[in-house]
């Protein structure tokens, strides 16, 4: 009981909130140049991979696939989901493009009008394009939508959507993140589960047993390992980032309440990011992330 007597007295007058990290183990948030970098890496190493995939041959893609472990009767579908899919790299754009507008002192709300304003007039057109035959027979990217995308709207429209609502309600490196967590994790799952899927668990997940254990065992070790490396020099990082790469995975895996997890991933997963960094700074405010860009730009 003094023991806890200690302890209450201590947490009353605030010395407790030093427990958690020594000085020097409390470094300086990364800088500005330091994001900014990241982001133009990380979005070049997408493009590259991007362009690398579209100049393979299909038998090449095969040899490859088959060379990488993934069985025969899977090779065919795989290849033609990672053409599919490869092209949603270039959604890293999203948050190296906010970035440099950052640097280019853009304040952040006129960063969410932008968004809004792509939003809108990129839904119109999917609109059009599902309700007048005229623009769907000439839209020029219906080689890689869907089969149910034909008669409603595509993902396109639902990842601009919930990258401008992440925008919009979060710090800026916290929807930079969320971002990456929808583009490189949505993508690891889809692409492990197809290569992988039930070849190491044979437990069928999600709704309708649909999804594989392989690929959100995949899309969370990938949102974990960027997220760490976004936040490389923030101590107790790893809280955070768990309970974000934690949530992404489930929100890409059962979509709650029927959202499209191109909307409910930014969304939840910067939700997530937010409450773990404001559990582990609560007592060391001024070295949150969440003020991150406030404290390079002040």
């Amino acid at each position: 009981r003094r023991g806890e007597a200690a302890a209450a007295a201590t947490m009353a007058d605030g010395s407790y909130c030093k427990v958690w990290g020594t000085t020097a183990e409390v470094k300086q948030l990364p800088s500005e140049q330091f994001l900014t970098g990241y982001m133009v890496v990380l979005t070049l190493s997408g493009l590259v991979t991007v362009a690398i995939v579209k100049n393979l041959r299909p038998k090449d893609m095969s040899r490859l696939l088959r060379e990488a472990g993934v069985a025969l009767h899977k090779v065919a579908n795989t290849a033609k989901e990672i053409e599919r899919k490869v092209f949603h790299l270039c959604g890293l754009l999203v948050p190296l493009t906010y970035q440099v507008l950052l640097h280019y002192k853009v304040d952040t709300r006129s960063c969410a009008k932008i968004c809004w304003t792509i939003t809108i007039l990129g839904g119109t057109a999917d609109l059009l394009r599902v309700y007048v035959p005229f623009v769907r027979r000439n839209w020029p990217l219906k080689s890689i939508l869907r089969e149910k995308e034909q008669d409603q709207l595509c993902g396109g429209t639902y990842f601009s959507l919930g990258c401008s609502l992440a925008i919009h309600m979060f710090h800026p490196v916290i929807a930079m993140t969320s971002i990456i967590f929808l583009v490189l994790g949505d993508l690891s799952a889809a692409l492990i589960g197809r290569s992988f899927g039930q070849s190491v668990c044979s437990m069928k997940v999600g709704p309708g047993g649909k999804k594989s254990v392989e690929g959100s065992v995949g899309m969370f070790m990938c949102c974990f390992l960027f997220g760490c490396t976004i936040f490389s020099q923030v101590h107790l990082r790893e809280y955070a980032v768990f309970v974000a790469s934690l949530t992404a995975t489930l929100a890409e895996l059962y979509e709650p309440f029927g959202v499209n997890d191109n909307v409910s991933i930014p969304v939840l997963s910067s939700l997530a990011l937010t409450f773990g960094f404001h559990r582990t700074f609560a007592c060391e405010p001024t070295r949150s992330p969440l003020l991150w860009f406030e404290q390079n730009n002040g």
